[in-house]
């Protein structure tokens, strides 16, 4: 049977929870190795040539809820489209997996479609969000345990990119969880990189859904990527606003603008930010020339066939078990098993 929602706001936890002081707790440290990281991912990034700093930085806070912003309007197909097929296909994904008692997901943000998916398993009584954000971990861990009140709620804070274990969490064959393509931001090597590290980190007899988006027109691609709100520039724009904020930067974010841009031979909607002028700029003392029209790549997202990506899995140590589609085709939902 299907778990069903506790629709009791009395068990709401409060602001001091212990799931939220738990996730407080665990960034701590984790927060501390994330800010160096980034500082150097920065300063190499920017005097490199060309200039990029990886997509995973876009999302601090601020950058969290931007994007929570894009997956609303109208332009960005993905998550309306996945959500549509986790609400149509959920049990007979259900069925496909069998009873699993662990739900490891990656990345999980707000962990909206993850509560389609816990309403339509059988069996589950953990699940284990891994996020660097700490603050949407804490907020959507929070709301898991105050609707599923049989579900414990055992959150990780961290980059999901790199391997790590689940010391602490017994997790036999559990149900890995992979939404809103964002493995499609990932090249294919690292892509090829995360899929083994999940088969080591969820092990053998386990299970992997992936969300994963399709190629398409780019009458279709390009404005999900560019809306005519300027959500998404303003998502892009962050960056900067966030190098500012905690690297001591100068960057002027009237002076740069988001372009989004097809790469037909990769495949993959490229992500950049644009000097408008010629300017200089600092971050923690060191000195960045741009010249008008110069540009850092921030982010990759990579569109797939069916075939494509079923080959793709594989090289990771993966075997296709089930996809499911739209009518239109614009986005997929794979089940994998480890091989």
């Amino acid at each position: 049977m299907a778990r069903t929602l506790s629709m009791s706001r009395a068990s709401l936890p409060h602001a001091d929870s212990d799931v939220a002081e738990a996730v407080r707790k665990a960034a701590e440290p984790t927060l501390a190795v994330h800010a160096a990281e980034f500082a150097k991912a920065v300063l190499d990034g920017l005097a490199d040539r060309p200039r990029h700093i990886p997509s995973r930085f876009l999302y601090d806070e601020a950058g969290s809820a931007l994007f929570e912003e894009i997956t609303k309007l109208d332009e960005y197909y993905p998550t309306r489209t996945e959500i549509a097929l986790l609400r149509s296909y959920g049990a007979e994904i259900a069925g496909c997996v069998g009873p699993v008692e662990t739900l490891v997901e990656f990345g999980s943000g707000s962990s909206r479609k993850t509560r389609l998916l816990i309403e339509a398993l059988d069996g589950l009584d953990t699940y284990v969000p891994i996020d660097v954000s700490g603050s949407f971990l804490a907020e959507a861990a929070e709301g898991l345990e105050a609707e599923f009140e049989d579900l414990t709620v055992r959150p990780v804070v961290g980059d999901f990119t790199k391997p790590r274990d689940l010391k602490g969490i017994e997790a036999d064959e559990p149900l890995g969880f992979f939404s809103g393509s964002t493995i499609g931001n990932l090249t294919h090597e690292e892509a090829t990189d995360f899929l083994e590290n999940a088969t080591r980190l969820l092990g053998p007899g386990s299970t992997f859904l992936i969300g994963v988006d399709l190629q398409k027109s780019l009458d279709v691609l390009i404005p999900a990527y560019d809306d005519a709100q300027g959500v998404t520039a303003s998502f892009s724009l962050n960056l900067l606003a966030r190098i500012n904020r905690e690297l001591d930067g100068d960057f002027d974010t009237d002076r740069f603008a988001h372009r989004a841009l097809y790469n037909p031979r990769e495949g993959r909607i490229e992500i950049y930010l644009e000097s408008l002028a010629n300017q200089t700029v600092h971050v923690l003392g060191e000195r960045f020339d741009f010249a008008k029209g110069e540009r850092i790549h921030t982010e990759n997202s990579h569109k797939y066939s069916i075939q494509g990506f079923q080959d793709l899995a594989r090289r990771g140590g993966w075997e296709p078990a089930r996809v499911w589609t739209d009518e239109a085709a614009l986005f997929s939902l794979h089940l994998l098993r480890a091989a």
